[in-house]
């Protein structure tokens, strides 16, 4: 990936892809930081012997195991993206190394946006285990503001591992207004303890507990006196470092992390509304949207205001004003079995390699629209592409290997000008 690439169209293809494949591993990078200090908290809160997983709050294990599971399926997608990454550093053609990146940008999506709710709920397991230890509340309580707080997380979280395309696009639409809602409601939680205490006599023990929450977690609150102007961020906790730049303790958002943001929706790689989504969550309601379908403004200075942001606005299918169009398999799935003996399964089985068509593109390349008589058309895609793929390997005099595949195909992909942009079969 240092090597000096080819020169002319060829080394500008050359080196956006290596532009693209470096941004898509400082992404995964992120956020697998974020995930294993996630993970290292959940560690401790379990040895816990006096809070939230101590023997008299035994009911609240059930929500640590709920992080487990969240962060389970988190870490599952950022090991199939780098496997997809890795990939795509193996494949010679720059064009087919940007479609594995896209092929796996779904998956960074969904963790990047997870890691940064899971935060928020291991904020919440703090601040209970805190309260807890110190006995500054009942148990039935905090055991109803728990519950509340899952059922919130819950269909976001659910939305976000399904990664189907429009229930995600949907979830990092909500994501953002679900960080304020508990974040809202963590601070009116906090200010229903802090009254309690202080009626109770005991604010100096409060200040102690909060003290001690703000070093674990960086969570940015002051009791017993809560200004409305500053309230919590869960999970986030930012602070301006001396040179502007805003950090926070899950996240970077820094002029490099924005470019590389940038470098990744120009390359289609992931999406500007799952990118608009993780700013909001960290910037709080600093960036929020103008207006229901925009992208907040911040968002737009930053990654730059181009047709590919202009063009990248949150609606559905009856909004765009058109149907979905077929997908077709580009590796055809009646081969199957061929395409499973050179390496195509798990996350690189043949159902991921579909593009989108209009219906005369798809009836074109298959001989128009009755298959049956297309199929017997010399140059109908299935037939033609798997004459090509026999053909390697009688030349090769083995079989190939899964990447001599993908050099194959991409230039067959070139030719009948299908999009480089893989989605997954969804049975339609």
């Amino acid at each position: 990936m240092t090597v000096a690439g080819p020169g002319g169209a060829k080394g500008s293809a050359w080196r956006s892809a290596l532009a693209a494949q470096l941004a898509f591993r400082g992404a995964l990078g992120d956020v697998s930081g974020s995930t294993r200090r996630i993970s290292e908290a959940l560690s401790r809160l379990k040895t816990s012997q006096r809070g939230i997983a101590g023997k008299a709050a035994g009911l609240f294990v059930r929500y640590l195991e709920y992080g487990d599971r969240q962060l389970q399926w988190i870490d599952a997608e950022l090991a199939a993206a780098t496997r997809l990454a890795h990939t795509a550093s193996e494949v010679a053609d720059p064009d087919m190394q940007l479609a594995l990146l896209r092929l796996a940008g779904p998956r960074l999506e969904a963790a990047m946006l997870g890691s940064l709710l899971l935060a928020a709920w291991l904020d919440l397991l703090q601040f209970v285990d805190g309260v807890l230890q110190q006995g500054l509340n009942s148990l039935e309580t905090l055991l109803v503001d728990m519950e509340r707080w899952r059922k919130r997380m819950a269909p976001v979280m659910t939305a976000l591992s399904s990664l189907e395309p429009e229930q995600m696009e949907a979830a990092a639409k909500d994501a953002p207004a679900l960080m304020d809602h508990l974040s809202d409601e963590f601070n009116s939680t906090a200010e229903r303890i802090r009254v309690a205490m202080k009626r109770g006599e005991q604010a100096i023990l409060l200040a102690q507990l909060v003290e001690t929450l703000t070093l674990l977690s960086a969570m940015k609150f002051s009791l017993p006196t809560l200004p409305p102007s500053a309230p919590a961020t869960l999970g986030v906790g930012l602070m301006v470092g001396g040179d502007g730049v805003m950090m926070g303790t899950r996240m970077v958002v820094s002029a490099e992390w924005v470019e590389s943001m940038r470098r990744l929706v120009r390359a289609g790689v992931i999406s500007l509304p799952a990118v608009g989504a993780a700013v909001r969550i960290q910037a709080g309601q600093v960036m929020m949207a103008q207006s229901q379908d925009e992208l907040p403004k911040g968002v737009r200075d930053a990654l730059g205001d181009g047709p590919e942001v202009r063009g990248m606005r949150a609606t559905d299918r009856a909004g765009a004003g058109m149907n979905e169009p077929p997908r077709h398999h580009v590796l055809p799935k009646e081969f199957r079995e061929w395409f499973e003996q050179r390496g195509f399964t798990g996350e690189m089985d043949i159902d991921q390699f579909c593009v989108k068509l209009e219906q005369a593109h798809h009836e074109a390349i298959h001989g128009g629209g009755k298959w049956m008589l297309g199929r017997t058309w010399p140059g109908e895609w299935n037939r033609m592409l798997m004459k090509a793929l026999r053909e390697a390997e009688v030349d090769a005099g083995r079989m190939l290997t899964r990447n001599e595949v993908l050099d194959v195909v991409v230039g067959y992909m070139k030719r009948y000008d299908l999009p480089m942009k893989f989605i997954p079969w969804r049975g339609r």
